[in-house]
This record gives structure tokens, C-alpha cells and sequence, in this order.
């Protein structure tokens, strides 16, 4: 069938709006009218060149929502007209990690940068070139085929259009906090960087207990937002909200800081290395680069005051634990979803999408193929 889609042609390079064309579904397959993707950090790292992949053209999104419209042989538990959010791990649920109940590190992960389905071929051609997606998804797409394993059946109260949210941004940062972190009540907790990731954290570090939770971000308008959603105070700088930590703490420091900008860098990485106390952890959630190895830790300190470096992938958590467990927390009234939502674009304004994220101007952009 026929589709429309954002693709990257080359790397870097900008989003172009394309015609393809979709097999039907195969065994073990869904095909899935899209309603929404968010418009995700790591997407934006793939076409600026920030991650490699293993094909070109090259369809973006992974953080998305719709409604099965067909079901190809082997499917079980999802019907036509069943909604879904996709995850951008598609976990087996066989291997090592999946049987110890770390779906979120499945070995199928090792391939989502690859670009092709698990059976080592491709869904979708534009130009008679076959087109990779990004994690198994390319959710920058009205219409697109997905392996059953890569999606969740939600509950259907709750608008597709911010039900996308929990693909990707919420249960990562969200989880950061819970799982990550490991968020106590009454915890001092920094959270550096307010974007769709880190206001998450922020969230999950309030429904934990934390006493304090202290919003890091340059942007006077995520800061705003990071108050209305539970944190205790905000600081432009990460000295600023140090200072403020060891003055309430005795001088110790945070129990723990979560690190969520854009992309990290390992002076990052120590800076909230020295803003917890002993014992304390510092949370990497943020996506790297592959050549960048350094962290300028003080090697004494590490040891001598017992602190750990935690890196988090997608919350912690698995997908099909915690993506209607963050649906019911929304029904609840307990997480914030639609304050989240800064700006809503129809697929054709994708890259002025992206460029409002790097002026600060959203919290979540979402890509609403209603519009």
C-alpha cells in the first residue's frame, strides 16, 4: 500500500517528506494506521550524523501511536482495531535478559540501528530502494508495519495523540528516577535537563517521595514546566542547584543526579559526579557518542566514597510492564502527559519541528497525523 514518510537520505541530512510503499504484513505482523510519534532526541542524533545506522534511506520515529487495520498469520493477542504504542525494543522474551525480566536489554536490541525487520529484510521502498526504520518502527510514517513484538496493546480511553509519550520519553525518564536512581521519600534528587526526557525523571522522582527534586535547565521555559510537574526548585546551572543541595544536606550533596540533556559529554557526567554525596548515584540516561570514552572522574573519590555510575536504558524497566502501568498513573491523575505537549505538527513540518527542540522551545513536539 501506499504511505508517506520522513526520511533521511544521507547522514547528516534534514527529514524529507516521501511517497513509499508497504508490503502487507507478514507472519507475526501488524499493519498499523499511525495517529501520533513523538519527536524524540534519538531520532535527531540519527540525522545529524550522531549515530550510524546500517542503511540509507532511512525512516525515522520510534515513539508512537495507532490502531491495527490488519493482522497478518501468527499473530497472537492483537486484533484489527486494537491500539497500540510501539517499543523500540522488541523483546523477545526468551533470551537471557527477557527471562530475567530485563525486556528493556533483550539481545534484540543489538539490532534497531540496523534498519530491517528480525527476518534480516525490509517493509518499506520508496523509489524501488528498500528503506530502513528506525528500532524495527519508523514511526515517521501515516501508515507502517510493525513485528508484534514491537508493539503494546493499550487501553483505548486515552487519546493516541498522547498515548505515544510512553513509547519512549515517559518510561525512560520516569524510570530513571524510580529505577535508576532508585528514589527514596525524602530524597534530594538533581534532574539535569528538562526536555521530554528529563521532566520524566522529574515526575518519577516526586511520585517516588523525593523531598527535593532540583530542575536543571538554561531554558527559563523548562524550568517552568519542570515546577508544575512536581520539582521543588529549578536552577539554570548545575553549580547553582549544587550549592543548593549541599546547603540542605549538610553539605553532603544529593542523594542522587540524574543525567538527561541532549547529549552527554563526560564533563557532564562529572559535574553531578561531584554534586552527590557518598553513597550517592549519578543516573546516565543521556545519549553519547560512540568514539567519546572519558569521564574526568576523581579515581580516589569513585572508591573512597562508595559512588556509582548507573546507565539507564529505556527506564530500567520492560516495555509491556510499564507502559500501561504509566497509562493507569495518567488515569489516576498521578502522571502529567498532556502539559507535556508543547506543539503539535503535521508530518510536512517535521524539521521545523526539530528546530523548535533545539531553541528550547518544546518540551514534546508531536508529529499528529490528524492534522
Amino acid at each position: 500500500m501506499d504511505a508517506r514518510a520522513a526520511l533521511i537520505y544521507e547522514q547528516p541530512g534534514e527529514w524529507k517528506i516521501t511517497d513509499v510503499t508497504l508490503d502487507p504484513p507478514k507472519s507475526g505482523e501488524v499493519l498499523v494506521e499511525m495517529v501520533a510519534s513523538g519527536l524524540c532526541h534519538s531520532d535527531d542524533h540519527i540525522s545529524v550524523g550522531d549515530v550510524p545506522v546500517g542503511h540509507l534511506p532511512f525512516c525515522g520515529g520510534h515513539e508512537g501511536a495507532g490502531i491495527i487495520r490488519e493482522v497478518g498469520p501468527g499473530v497472537i493477542g492483537l486484533e484489527v482495531g486494537d491500539h497500540i504504542v510501539t517499543s523500540f525494543i522488541p523483546a523477545c522474551g526468551h533470551c537471557r535478559w527477557c527471562a530475567t525480566g530485563y525486556q528493556n536489554l533483550c539481545d534484540n536490541g543489538a539490532l534497531i540501528l540496523q534498519g530491517n525487520q528480525l527476518d534480516g529484510t525490509f517493509r518499506m521502498r520508496a523509489d524501488g530502494r528498500d528503506v530502513a526504520t528506525a528500532s524495527m518502527l519508523g514511526t515517521f510514517a501515516n501508515w507502517q508495519v510493525f513485528d508484534q513484538l514491537s508493539v503494546v496493546k493499550v487501553r483505548d480511553d486515552v487519546p493516541l495523540n498522547v498515548a505515544c509519550l510512553v513509547a519512549c520519553g515517559v518510561p525512560t525518564g520516569f524510570g530513571s528516577a524510580v529505577h535508576g536512581a532508585e528514589v527514596r521519600p525524602g530524597d534530594v534528587v538533581i534532574v539535569m535537563g528538562t526536555g521530554g526526557v528529563g521532566i520524566n525523571a522529574v515526575q518519577g522522582a516526586a511520585v517516588a517521595g523525593a523531598g527535593h527534586v532540583i530542575a536543571v535547565d538554561p531554558v527559563a521555559f523548562k524550568r517552568e514546566v519542570a515546577l508544575s510537574v512536581g520539582a521543588t526548585e529549578a536552577f539554570a546551572t548545575i553549580e547553582e542547584a549544587t550549592e543548593f543541595a549541599r546547603s540542605i544536606t549538610n553539605g553532603q550533596g544529593a542523594d542522587s543526579a540524574i543525567v538527561t540533556v541532549g547529549i552527554v559529554h563526560g564533563d557532564r557526567i562529572a559535574e553531578a559526579f561531584s554534586a552527590i554525596r557518598k553513597a550517592g548515584t549519578v543516573v546516565v540516561t543521556s545519549q553519547g557518542a560512540l568514539d567519546e570514552f572519558n569521564i574526568p572522574v576523581n579515581l580516589f573519590e569513585i572508591s573512597m566514597y562508595q559512588k556509582r555510575i548507573q546507565g539507564v536504558l529505556y527506564g530500567v524497566e520492560s516495555p509491556r510492564r510499564q507502559i500501561p502501568k504509566l497509562l493507569d498513573l495518567y488515569d489516576d491523575g498521578i502522571l502529567k502527559l498532556d502539559e507535556l505537549v508543547t506543539q503539535r505538527y503535521p508530518l510536512e513540518r517535521i524539521n521545523e519541528a526539530y528546530a523548535d527542540m533545539h531553541a528550547g522551545r518544546n518540551i514534546r513536539g508531536v508529529i499528529d497525523f490528524t492534522l
